[in-house]
């Protein structure tokens, strides 16, 4: 079948993709920006790409023949006060040219909407449900909670806190109750109803064999971690001081820590239907899916995660609208350095941040990551998906890849950090010799004051960089 994904580049979709891909079927991705392109996909002769932005389509026609389409388009990590008119937006152009196609079966991933106090992320969830809804084809919609898997939000949001924190002091959503889903059984559900007439315009609640609260799954969690932890419950947390405690105990972005402390504080249990006897799926237990997830982490065989989003950070263009360094009106420190085995300090290139850290005075991008937190940033706790390998897209601490050209030998990152301007930090290897290039153009007088503050670190960081990075150490 003819099979349209949207949402390419996101958390379900690049694990909804190789699947599909063994089931034999003919896709069609569409993707922002075509430099965003996973690598592995690239080489397959069975997908097209189609570059398309919903939110601005323009009327760009789709390809006539889709027999089957996925709407995997989420902005959660937007502002709060505009991801529901963007994800209005999205839904309306979508359903405009789909209907132009020849597709039968359109298949929703939502959340469960059965409180009547719903959050605005869940509102935002049920009123796409309802606009994607049309005679031209059949809408099935999977109305999921809390989803587990490696790289999820809500797992590496968890896993931070679980892993840094012995002692707990928590706001009281922590007793909301909730029903968790593995994302193998997600993915599981999207892939057995395709073309399934007997769902076409229904929905349905999916969800794991356990009624939780969040307090209950921390606590598993650290379980299967084999971590001993207490957790005291607060009640004069508010829901803004929350979100704080959120965003700097954990990896998120602050405008996710609110949209997520606003869903956690509904209750999310899934409405009983007859869903698992129809496509024969028996969902796992919550700390079955803890366990499967680590057990990817531990083989570094992490598909994709939340933090390589681009709405996890600053960029809200195509990443091409940034890939042209500009060269005036810019401060520069270019360095260069021979190196000892190319190879070598190709790989310590597309290992950089993370774990492995930026190769020098690590505690003092530490500081930078934890003053960039102060301000309002992403600081360094995403960290990397992947220890040895970079795409276009990916996140890499407070950086951004826009082009990871391991045959050209060049790595291009952006900031993501709050800056009084924008930031390039440039790596490329030109036989045995190592180009590294930072370059910044400030916005006003504040740039320019911030440029001349950390000049003088600049003398001593980025030379231990390029030197470890072109010796054979």
């Amino acid at each position: 079948m003819n099979v349209l994904i949207t949402g390419t580049t996101g958390y379900i979709a690049k694990r909804l993709i190789p699947i599909l891909l063994e089931g034999g079927h003919k896709l069609y991705c569409c993707v922002r920006d075509l430099r965003r392109i996973p690598e592995e996909f690239k080489v397959e002769s069975n997908i097209t790409f189609i570059e398309i932005d919903f939110l601005d389509t323009s009327h760009k026609a789709l390809p006539v023949e889709i027999d089957i389409a996925y709407y995997l388009i989420h902005s959660m990590s937007s502002s709060s006060s505009d991801f529901m008119s963007l994800e209005k937006t999205c839904a309306v152009n979508f359903k405009t040219l789909i209907s132009q196609t020849s597709c039968r079966q359109v298949i929703y991933l939502s959340g469960i909407v059965n409180d009547k106090s719903l959050s605005k992320h869940l509102s935002s969830r049920y009123r796409v449900e309802e606009i994607l809804k049309s005679l031209d084809y059949g809408l099935t919609t999977f109305r999921a909670g809390i989803v587990v898997g490696s790289g999820s939000a809500s797992f590496e949001i968890i896993r931070d806190i679980v892993e840094k924190l012995p002692l707990m002091i928590t706001p009281k959503w922590l007793n909301t109750k909730t029903q968790p889903i593995s994302i193998r059984d997600v993915l599981q559900y999207l892939i057995k109803a395709l073309d399934n007439t007997s769902l076409f315009n229904k929905s349905y609640d999916i969800c794991g064999p356990e009624v939780m609260t969040y307090k209950d799954m921390l606590l598993t969690f650290a379980k299967v971690r084999g971590l001993k932890r207490t957790i005291i419950t607060l009640p004069v947390l508010t829901p803004k001081l929350s979100s704080y405690w959120l965003y700097f105990v954990t990896s998120t972005s602050f405008n996710l820590a609110k949209s997520l402390l606003d869903s956690m504080r509904v209750e999310v249990i899934a409405k009983p239907s007859n869903i698992n006897k129809i496509l024969g799926v028996k969902p796992i237990s919550y700390e079955e899916s803890v366990e499967y997830a680590f057990q990817t982490i531990a083989q570094n065989e992490v598909v994709s995660s939340w933090k390589d989003a681009l709405s996890s950070g600053v960029i809200t263009r195509q990443l091409s609208q940034y890939i042209q360094i500009p060269k005036y009106g810019c401060f520069k420190d270019i360095r260069t350095f021979n190196v000892e085995d190319s190879q070598r300090t190709l790989n310590k290139i597309w290992s950089i941040g993370g774990q492995t850290g930026w190769y020098g005075y690590n505690w003092l991008w530490k500081i930078r990551g934890y003053v960039d937190k102060l301000f309002g940033g992403v600081g360094l706790r995403r960290g990397r998906t992947n220890k040895s390998s970079l795409e276009a897209g990916d996140a890499v601490d407070f950086w951004r890849v826009l082009l990871a050209d391991k045959k050209d030998k060049r790595l291009l990152l952006f900031a993501e950090m709050k800056l009084p301007g924008e930031a390039w930090l440039e790596f490329k290897l030109i036989k045995n010799k190592l180009y590294q290039r930072a370059v910044f153009r400030p916005k006003g007088i504040f740039g320019r004051l911030y440029w001349y503050l950390v000049l003088p670190f600049h003398a001593f960081v980025f030379k231990k960089m390029i030197k470890s990075l072109a010796l054979d150490k």
